[in-house]
């Protein structure tokens, strides 16, 4: 536990059970639906065509509208809110009755995770104890501030980390053993099998566990953790005598040890040299890394085998860059992804700020190097395969208070939206 001087107080993560509404048995599978933000409007409209019942048709409510219609009127929150409604009232969705955790496993080529489905403390947010690693954009926010606020429901959770601890891991153990309430594999080979958690004497040992946890760390979904707690700090403008107890002071989150953890990288693809020939671009990246050619057959084998390799793909031929350690304390300037910046990115191909400039585009590990190579012979000029960034980088990163570059980090297998809604 970390002591405040200040406050005189043990500061701890706060990690409480809540009233879930979540999907009927027997259309789980048809409900639960990837992150909304996978997706573009296109994407999702196909999505839902496909399967009406998909929860991407709340979260991305613009499905229901012709593509004239701005994805962010009042209708398309408006729309959200009575689709939510009206499944909760024909029975899709099923209203619980107590507080209660949730198990939530994951498995993926068979590797498992259990996260546990929980409500985190916005002051823990606003405090620094639920510790973030990127920096989030305004107009992402606003978007899911007006669906968490108009719905009045938090519907996609916050994927968070934590220091293993065996208390909490010998309750979650045990509750396995018993019976799921869902198991299902979703169509992309993806297991989720879910446990509700409703002995006191479990839930008590979780809430306690978790009070001997210092911190937490967001993995995935700043922008939604940063909406929630917006929303709840309207609220309580809303309520001015709030004890602290509402739900809207939560937010909906999935808690998993950092041990179980997987990060893909995050690869980059960029739409010229910067006005570099093939040869001046190969000869100044050659001053600040070693530069190989790679001869292989399956692409696939040609991502880096370990951190300070990057490989690169330029005119149908992949390169090894080979950097050399760099004696560098700042824990953000080690990660592979801030040495591609500093050293190629910025200096050579001038994009100082890849937020920004639509030069850049971020490709997700999980898509491999074949979509890299399509890329690069449809409308990029080079492509860069990176090295996963760690899990403990991503937490010594939080730790030291700092953030990453953006997209630094892909984790798989992503949680399903849909499963658990959190009220508010």
């Amino acid at each position: 536990m970390q002591f405040n001087k200040v406050k005189g107080v043990y500061i701890v993560a706060v990690i409480k059970p809540f009233v879930c509404i979540r999907p009927n048995e027997a259309v789980v599978s048809k409900v639960a639906a990837l992150p909304y933000d996978v997706y573009n409007r296109t994407e999702a409209k196909r999505e839902v065509e496909k399967e009406p019942l998909s929860f991407l048709s709340i979260d991305r409510a613009e499905t229901a509208f012709s593509d004239d219609v701005d994805i962010y009127a009042d209708c398309v929150y408006d729309k959200a809110k009575s689709l939510l409604e009206e499944r909760k009232n024909d029975g899709t969705f099923v209203s619980c009755k107590t507080a209660c955790y949730y198990l939530y496993e994951l498995t993926m080529e068979g590797r498992t995770q259990t996260g546990i489905v929980a409500v985190s403390s916005i002051d823990d947010y606003i405090n620094g104890i639920i510790k973030k690693h990127e920096n989030t954009r305004e107009e992402k926010e606003i978007d899911r501030i007006r669906h968490v606020d108009t719905c009045h429901a938090q519907t996609g959770p916050i994927f968070l980390a934590y220091r293993k601890d065996k208390a909490i891991a010998d309750i979650v153990t045990a509750v396995k053993k018993g019976t799921p309430l869902y198991d299902f594999v979703s169509d992309d080979g993806i297991g989720h099998r879910i446990w509700e958690v409703k002995n006191e004497i479990d839930i008590h040992g979780i809430e306690y566990g978790f009070l001997q946890v210092d911190c937490t760390y967001i993995a995935d979904g700043h922008h939604r953790a940063a909406s929630a707690v917006k929303v709840g700090i309207k609220r309580r403008e809303e309520h001015k005598n709030y004890k602290g107890d509402e739900p809207f002071n939560y937010f909906l989150s999935v808690l998993f040890p950092e041990d179980e953890l997987m990060i893909l990288p995050y690869n980059r693809v960029v739409k010229d040299l910067n006005g570099l020939s093939k040869d001046e671009f190969l000869e100044k990246i050659s001053k600040v890394c070693k530069v190989e050619k790679i001869k292989t057959e399956n692409i696939e084998n040609n991502s880096p085998a370990k951190k300070g390799n990057i490989t690169m793909l330029l005119e149908g031929e992949w390169y090894l860059l080979k950097f050399d350690d760099k004696k560098l304390n700042n824990p953000v300037d080690i990660l592979d992804v801030s040495i591609l910046q500093n050293e190629i990115l910025r200096p050579i191909l001038g994009i100082k700020d890849p937020r920004t400039d639509n030069r850049i585009e971020f490709i997700g590990g999980i898509r491999g190097n074949a979509e890299l190579e399509h890329r690069v012979n449809k409308d990029m000029k080079v492509a860069f395969s990176m090295y996963p960034t760690s899990i403990e980088e991503l937490l010594e990163v939080a730790d030291a208070g700092l953030l990453m570059p953006p997209k630094s980090t892909w984790f798989e297998p992503k949680l399903r939206s849909g499963l658990f809604i959190h009220q508010i």
